[in-house]
């Protein structure tokens, strides 16, 4: 089987939980996979060659974990109808074409917070890579929970258009910390945005992997991902023949997503009242969204298109274009 990556394993982040996952699953299995993995593949045309290459070489199981792998795999797919295809964020499916990702809003909304309760600027940068509906829904999920913390703070939002770009990570949150935000949070994959706040003496909500070690002073929290049960469980129904195409998505009740160790300026007021909604997100008794949801115009939006690509607005209190 294969892996088929956007940036390295040495991100530390998004490209490294994948990883470990991977090398999760390869454990478990001992000698009955063996595992092919790429790294820093383009989105577009190159991921569909690298694709099809996979399959030529005999893979039967193959992994893309980026967004803009959706359409490519699915031409990949029906090029080889044999071979088993999974795609991590998309939409889009086939007879031998599934897709998985997990509820990162949960996490994303108790991460939110943890930064209202401990901004004392009330406003709050936001690092995001592209406007596609799963950064404008973690983003939405993130700022009601910083405004159900701080009803006064404000969640400003800049658009990198990359996911791994250290230095373009950077300044975007160093714009963000020189207008005045006290806290950066991030959709990236690079630790870039954590630096500039540590050496700002600002906060830092992290995302993919727990990285209080980075920066530990300015560390608050994070959405982290653990994808090893779920490559366990899908490699081993593909060797076992069960494997049905499905759109998969996991969350914190499942153990997919989860929240990261929590840094000193968390209080135990806060840590108290993150626990007491994890355990209600966990029981289904809290969803972090519920109609009506106000946008940041100060209309009513109805939620049954937050998983599509017409989720395309943002929430009242976030400051900054939801188009990019």
């Amino acid at each position: 089987m294969a892996f088929v990556n956007i940036g390295p394993a040495s991100d530390q982040g998004w490209n490294w939980a994948h990883d470990q996952g991977a090398k999760y699953m390869e454990e478990q299995l001992g000698g009955a996979v063996e595992i092919t993995f790429l790294e820093d593949i383009p989105e577009g045309p190159d991921s569909q060659r690298t694709f099809e290459q996979l399959a030529s070489d005999g893979n039967k199981l193959i992994f893309g974990t980026s967004f803009g792998y959706m359409d490519p795999m699915l031409a990949a797919a029906e090029a080889f109808p044999d071979v088993v295809f999974m795609h991590n964020t998309g939409y889009k499916t086939s007879e031998n074409m599934g897709n998985y990702f997990g509820a990162a809003e949960e996490a994303r909304y108790l991460s939110g917070l943890a930064a209202g309760a401990a901004t004392e600027s009330n406003l709050i940068g936001y690092v995001a890579a592209f406007p596609i509906p799963e950064v404008i829904r973690g983003i939405n999920a993130f700022t009601i929970g910083v405004r159900e913390a701080n009803p006064e703070a404000l969640v400003e939002v800049v658009w990198t258009s990359t996911w791994f770009d250290p230095p373009k990570e950077g300044s975007a949150a160093q714009s963000l910390l020189d207008k005045g935000a006290d806290i950066i949070a991030m959709h990236q994959d690079s630790t870039a945005p954590g630096q500039a706040a540590d050496t700002a003496g600002a906060n830092w909500v992290g995302y993919n992997t727990d990285r209080s070690d980075f920066a530990p002073e300015a560390w608050l929290t994070a959405p982290i991902w653990n994808w090893g049960p779920f490559y366990l469980k899908t490699a081993q129904e593909v060797i076992n023949g069960t494997w049905a195409s499905e759109a998969y998505y996991g969350n914190m009740a499942d153990g997919m997503v989860e929240l990261a160790s929590f840094g000193p300026d968390v209080s135990d007021e806060t840590k108290a009242l993150i626990a007491e909604r994890q355990a209600a997100i966990i029981d289904g008794s809290f969803s972090v969204f519920s109609d009506p949801i106000v946008d940041q115009d100060g209309n009513e939006r109805p939620l049954g298109n937050i998983f599509t690509e017409e989720h395309n607005w943002f929430v009242e209190g976030v400051v900054g274009s939801p188009t990019g």
